[in-house]
């Protein structure tokens, strides 16, 4: 059981809510967007986020440590770098 509580840890920062007003970029249909001052846009250009992560256009994300991973859809990141999903219901509701 002592094992369960560091995968629950784990497992937990995925899975914490964002607060879909804050500032944040997510993989919606395939494409990379943009929430910035409670305005959703196309990701026009690569960033990097506060804890050193590069977030590509295509949602292509290299952490700091050389680490590489993709965005799927409903994948969103804050501008620390802290990975999350998207609430399903929200997901229908903010489509261009």
């Amino acid at each position: 059981m002592e094992g369960m509580g560091k995968k629950n840890q784990k497992m937990g920062n995925m899975s914490e809510k964002m607060d879909m007003k804050k500032d944040h970029v997510m993989m919606m249909d395939g494409k990379m967007e943009m929430m910035k001052d409670g305005k959703t846009m196309p990701m026009d250009k690569d960033m990097t986020m506060g804890n050193g992560t590069e977030v590509m256009k295509d949602g292509m994300c290299k952490m700091k440590n050389g680490k590489t991973m993709t965005m799927k859809d409903g994948d969103m990141m804050d501008m620390n770098g802290r990975m999350s999903k998207m609430p399903k219901k929200k997901m229908g509701k903010m489509k261009m």
